[in-house]
């Protein structure tokens, strides 16, 4: 949800099924106070539960953000969301950082790729 200029401009590539997303999508408030800090410490974070496959980031010029999360199986995606650090910044994202969200997950049956040669 944050704008990564330096990110590499591909997709999470796609695994071999099944494996769960976490769909992320938010319209943030106008003040981010400690939001870029708190945002990049739960992607270090998120990289360290076993099971964890990536994630995608995508901004709207209308301000909506979308995030998703992908996880190997249920466990590693419970392990993030009962994470207390991640349970700490969602708690303080609903107090100050978002003005809306909805979050998503479900389980992948299908997936495959393409990259131009």
């Amino acid at each position: 949800m944050t704008h990564h200029p330096k990110a590499p401009a591909a997709p999470v590539e796609a695994f071999e099924p099944p494996y769960y997303v976490a769909v992320f999508t938010a319209v943030r408030t106008a003040d981010q106070s400690g939001y870029g800090e708190t945002n990049a410490r739960m992607e270090e974070l998120v990289k360290d539960i076993p099971g964890y496959l990536g994630m995608d980031h995508a901004q709207t010029p209308g301000g909506l953000g979308i995030t998703v999360g992908y996880f190997r199986d249920a466990d590693a995606l419970a392990r993030w969301r009962t994470d207390a650090e991640h349970r700490a910044a969602q708690k303080r994202g609903r107090a100050e950082w978002y003005e809306s969200y909805t979050l998503h997950v479900a389980k992948v049956e299908r997936s495959h790729g393409f990259a131009r040669g």
